[in-house]
């Protein structure tokens, strides 16, 4: 009789931790770091802009004849909708949304990476598709990333993904 006592005792006690250690850990409805730092333009049902248009093929020409054996790394068209984030400072120090806005868009000018923020918090990287014109400096997505950094937007391009990178490639990034 003691030692069933004794189990149900433990138990109820452990339910009551447990309770409580659940009330004290914040609610995240997605992996998005901070969720408290709020994006005020755009929404994930009516992004404010589209960045990029949707291929017809995953990769251009350019793309294409610098692979390796001309057979570039496997990719498929897609159209995400995120918040466009200073993909160093979001890595890093978890800020986006509105209060990160200049900070950010200082980054990308001066060329930290692009990224695009998922609502389910996954990050992508974004660079222009076309190989030859993004090596020679013909396309650029510094513009576009900063005029729409902390807005929740479309981007239409090429997903890629390698290891537990994300990339998507973005086709008519002109300067």
């Amino acid at each position: 009789m003691r030692r069933k006592t004794l189990t149900i005792s433990v138990a109820v006690l452990a339910a009551f931790t447990l309770a409580a250690q659940d009330k004290k850990a914040p609610m995240m409805k997605s992996g998005i770091l901070h969720p408290e730092m709020k994006v005020e333009s755009g929404t994930y049902a009516n992004p404010m802009a589209t960045i990029g248009t949707k291929p017809d093929q995953p990769w251009s020409t350019t793309s294409v004849a610098a692979g390796v054996d001309s057979k570039p790394e496997a990719g498929h068209a897609v159209s995400v909708v995120g918040e466009i984030v200073d993909f160093s400072c979001y890595l890093q120090l978890g800020k986006h949304g509105e209060k990160h806005r200049s900070c950010g868009q200082k980054c990308v000018q001066n060329g930290q990476p692009i990224g695009l923020l998922t609502e389910n918090g996954t990050l992508y990287m974004l660079m222009p598709e076309e190989h030859d014109p993004r090596r020679d400096g013909g396309v650029d997505a510094k513009a576009s990333a900063s005029d729409h950094m902390g807005h929740i937007v479309r981007v239409n391009g090429t997903e890629a993904q390698v290891g537990g990178y994300r990339g998507i490639y973005v086709m008519g990034l002109t300067k």
